[in-house]
């Protein structure tokens, strides 16, 4: 309802099983071509590396899945790509982007994010963030220097300490979680919960739990509707009944022993 251009950025593959969601930042039009490069350049990278090989294959090295092991070296591809096309084009100096993205597989979802774009889940009458912003609004409330409450009023909302393609490295954080049937994920750019409250957010959720697409419009249009001062996107997940990885017995012995 402010801004003059969208700098978010989101991308699905239902097929393979990820989502990608980049809240960009920069001068004129950096941001939103930093976001844009995240989910074009993390995307086709993803869906390489996953049409070769499944993401729950365990890699030999680092005894880690291989969705785990993946978006930790395609998220640093990406990084590396962003931050070489800052350094090289005026126009786009100092350009960088937050990413949150979770790869569906075998029962579990393996979720990378940087900076302060969130991933949430509703299970049952339970929902929080699984994501914790790096942020430094995030850090003063883990510090004690203010409580989650002042938080709310705060200036610094918006002062993230990570981003993609700022530097030419970038630390990722990556967690693994079990998942349930019923389950309905939620990534969003700070443009939702920063206009929105997690109880508006949740209750939404449940009433339209049958209808995604009517729910991510109707949280986007609460955003709107409490002054929409940033861009606010919405990708939802709802997981509809178990989806164990389809293994061979022999496929099963070469992990073991690989």
């Amino acid at each position: 309802m402010v801004r003059e251009h969208n700098e978010d950025a989101v991308f699905a593959n239902p097929n393979l099983g990820f989502v990608i969601l980049a809240d960009g930042m920069g001068g004129y039009n950096a941001g939103e071509v930093a976001s844009g490069m995240a989910t074009t350049l993390l995307s086709s990278e993803l869906e390489t590396a996953f049409s070769a090989n499944p993401p729950y294959a365990i890699d030999r090295v680092s005894g880690l899945s291989f969705a785990h092991s993946c978006l930790l070296d395609k998220v640093a591809v990406t990084n590396l790509a962003i931050f070489n096309a800052a350094e090289s084009q005026p126009q786009y100096a100092g350009m960088g982007t937050t990413l949150v993205t979770a790869v569906f597989y075998d029962n579990q979802v393996t979720v990378a994010h940087i900076g302060d774009s969130r991933l949430y889940r509703l299970r049952g009458e339970s929902f929080c963030a699984i994501t914790r912003d790096h942020s430094l609004l995030q850090d003063q409330i883990d510090s004690g220097i203010i409580s989650v409450e002042e938080a709310r009023f705060s200036q610094n909302k918006n002062l993230v300490l990570r981003a993609l393609g700022v530097e030419p490295d970038v630390e990722t954080e990556i967690h693994d979680y079990p998942v349930q049937p019923g389950d309905i994920y939620l990534l969003c750019s700070d443009g939702l919960n920063d206009m929105v409250e997690d109880e508006e957010i949740q209750l939404t959720l449940q009433m339209l739990a049958a209808n995604l697409e009517l729910a991510a419009t109707q949280l986007i249009q609460m955003a709107n509707d409490n002054g929409g001062r940033d861009n606010a996107s919405v990708i939802l997940v709802k997981i509809l009944r178990e989806f164990p990885a389809s293994r061979s017995r022999w496929s099963k012995f070469l992990t073991w022993f690989k």
